[in-house]
């Protein structure tokens, strides 16, 4: 699977650009703020259908105007997708195909994507909220019943959170919504916990590969579901919830532990080891993703050089420069940099220059 163009219309800094893609490497060269990053979010809009650093569609449009289209052109399986993402008046329209979709939801998994950011040390540096939001967006690209009772869930927990503000004593609407809860939080419990089981060892692996240190790296799962009936749990922290005016327990509670040498990465973790965690992190889910669906998702790696030293980078372009990996977006604001990975390169690649929103290609 691969992009094969673009079409972009006041997405942030980027008033206009129209663009012609390689199927293998795509590096863009620009200084900081130039608009790099912009083109990377426009292609994570196409895939998931909403940006990867702002939560309100509004922010992505262009300065002074009220509105911003992207137009994507997949190939993927042989057959051509073309997608399409509209903003305009706090009104999103997505379409593929030109048909539209009722709901987002069911588009997430069509255009699998992986991105590696320098925002991403949130998953290390910041609360649970980070580490759920980001096995969230990856389990619900591949799994349309986790997506579904993952809705459901927050549904009810919306209900339950919202009753809790106005009763102290339990009733039967408390009862009916903890067994829903605990109906949809047991799949929940069990796919997640599947799915850090299941890239642990890869995960260890491909640190090696990226550090060729000896540093021992892991994955924890940590679930207020891991040693009790979460029905249990609901029963017996009902007047803490009721005080608390929310639902304290359950799996939007849960966590992922990441620890090197037996400690939390965040405390012992160096600047260049806690990169190289999080890129073995993003790498091993590339991995899961085409073990899963069959197809290489697309990788953008957005300014991920920065605080790695060299050896660090030549493993990491070896490792995406490899035939099991598809097509790959690069943003680097060091053009010496930048040259010598390309030098590198045997397959074809597409180099691009970005200064102040306006792409132009490099002959």
């Amino acid at each position: 699977m691969y992009l094969k163009q673009i079409t972009i219309t006041n997405f942030k800094n980027i008033e206009h650009a129209d663009l012609l893609f390689s199927q293998n490497l795509n590096c863009f060269v620009g200084n900081n703020g130039a608009g790099k990053t912009n083109l990377l979010d426009a292609i994570h809009y196409l895939s998931l259908t909403k940006s990867f650093f702002n939560n309100t569609d509004r922010q992505n449009i262009r300065h002074s105007e009220n509105y911003f289209i992207v137009n994507g052109n997949f190939v993927r399986n042989d057959r051509d997708e073309k997608i399409y993402c509209g903003v305009q008046n706090g009104e999103k329209i997505f379409k593929r195909n030109d048909k539209q979709y009722t709901r987002f939801a069911e588009h997430l998994g069509l255009i699998p994507i992986v991105m590696i950011s320098p925002t991403d040390i949130a998953l290390i540096n910041d609360s649970g909220d980070e580490r759920r939001r980001y096995i969230n967006s990856v389990m619900s690209q591949l799994d349309k019943i986790y997506l579904e009772n993952l809705i459901k869930y927050n549904r009810i927990l919306m209900q339950r959170n919202k009753l809790l503000k106005q009763i102290r004593e339990k009733n039967d609407i408390i009862t009916v919504l903890n067994e829903q809860l605990n109906e949809y939080a047991q799949v929940i419990y069990a796919k997640r916990k599947q799915f850090i089981e299941e890239i642990q060892p890869y995960f260890t692996q491909v640190y090696a590969n990226v550090s060729n240190e000896n540093e021992n790296v892991s994955l924890t799962y940590k679930s207020d579901l891991n040693d009790e009936n979460f029905i249990t749990l609901l029963e017996r922290s009902f007047e803490k919830d009721c005080i608390m005016q929310h639902t304290t327990t359950g799996v939007h509670r849960d966590d992922v532990i990441m620890r090197m040498n037996n400690y939390h990465i965040k405390k012992i973790g160096s600047q260049g080891q806690q990169k190289t965690f999080l890129i073995a992190l993003k790498l091993t889910q590339f991995n899961f993703f085409k073990q899963q669906t069959g197809i290489a998702p697309i990788l953008l790696l957005d300014d991920i050089f920065d605080k790695l030293d060299l050896h660090r980078v030549q493993h990491l372009i070896s490792l995406v420069a490899g035939d099991d990996f598809g097509q790959i977006f690069l943003t680097d604001s060091n053009k010496t940099r930048l040259d010598k990975i390309l030098e590198q390169q045997k397959n074809p690649f597409s180099l691009f220059n970005v200064d102040d929103g306006k792409i132009t290609k490099i002959e």
